[in-house]
């Protein structure tokens, strides 16, 4: 059964329940071979209709956008049977050299014909929304606009560079929101890891939506942010939640959002994981489809983004949205002190 639509802005804009990263079509840790990206694409519309996508001119330095322009192109579908969200903050440009590795994020993309160079100000994002449209080719638009990582560009900054790249965010905004202005996008959010760089930005920028990167999830949903999230409920604006597994690390990995942990450094957050894995064995549920469960019975959450690079996890995916566990299992994660909120 196809995911719930649910009504993401103030205006109107309606999406589905699930929205689907695309990282993989720019060749994310390995390059895919177009066949396994073509089957990504198909599969996105047995999940959903229409599916919303969410990609960037960093993924592969504009590799996905390519790759989603192409495959629709492929399996004929129309403007209107498809939603397409842009993170812009990242152009496209030449490699050092022909073959040399990209300067961006050394080590993470694969097989890449190009390097990426941060840009964000004013004139700097309606570089980026140009670059996507040509990249994406004829045929589609960006539903969704937003840019990319602003807490990342704030990092590491002096006081006074730091306000410096502050009103170099606020100004790329004004840009954006020019853009829906015209009619060239329908909604305009705000996507980082760090909800305080959200939380920052949003007395002074009104977004039409949030994505929230790192938390809330099972084992990071501080109460301030949980304040926030209401905040964002009252004022009407839509809530996508896009890192509920914490990077992998909740379902068994060594990640724990983009960092690589260990038992001794973090002992307490491997314990409360054990006890989060234990009480699903008990009740025998997917703890992926708990996950997921999990950030959409938070008052406010309208939307979860899962990314796969395998074509047949896509429906099943879809499915989690569906997935309800008994009163009693929540009320154990509570006593367990998996979660400190009561559900």
């Amino acid at each position: 059964m196809p995911a719930r639509n649910v009504t993401l802005t103030r205006d109107g804009l309606t999406i589905p329940e699930i929205v689907f990263g695309t990282s993989c079509l720019g060749n994310l840790y390995r390059a895919l071979p177009y066949a396994t990206k073509l089957e990504l694409a198909r599969n996105w519309f047995r999940a959903a209709t229409p599916p919303a996508i969410d990609s960037a001119g960093k993924y592969g330095a504009g590799l996905a956008l390519e790759c989603i322009g192409r495959t629709l192109r492929d399996l004929g579908i129309r403007r209107e049977e498809i939603l397409i969200s842009n993170k812009l903050g990242w152009k496209r440009v030449p490699l050092s050299a022909p073959g040399a590795e990209p300067t961006f994020e050394p080590g993470v993309w694969q097989g890449l014909d190009y390097d990426a160079t941060q840009t964000i100000s004013y004139s700097g994002i309606l570089d980026c929304y140009r670059q996507g449209r040509e990249l994406l080719g004829p045929g589609y638009d960006f539903a969704m606009l937003s840019v990319h990582d602003p807490d990342e560009y704030l990092a590491g900054r002096t006081p006074a560079a730091r306000e410096v790249a502050k009103r170099d965010i606020v100004a790329a905004y004004r840009a954006l929101f020019e853009l829906k202005a015209a009619g060239e996008t329908r909604a305009v959010g705000i996507g980082a890891k760090d909800y305080r760089i959200i939380q920052e930005l949003y007395r002074e920028v009104k977004f039409d939506y949030v994505m929230l990167a790192c938390a809330p999830t099972v084992l990071r949903h501080p109460p301030e942010l949980l304040d926030f999230i209401a905040q964002l409920r009252r004022d009407g604006v839509g809530i996508i939640n896009s890192a509920v597994f914490n990077a992998g690390f909740l379902l068994g990995g060594e990640i724990f959002d983009y960092r690589k942990i260990t038992r001794e450094q973090e002992p307490e957050l491997f314990a409360r994981r054990d006890r989060y894995l234990q009480c699903c064995a008990d009740y025998r549920l997917d703890p992926a489809a708990v996950a997921v469960e999990f950030g959409m019975r938070l008052p406010g959450i309208l939307a979860t983004a899962l990314n796969t690079s395998h074509p047949e996890r896509i429906v099943g995916n879809a499915a989690y949205l569906q997935h309800r566990s008994p009163g009693e299992f929540w009320q154990k994660l509570y006593r367990e002190r998996v979660i400190e909120v009561e559900l």
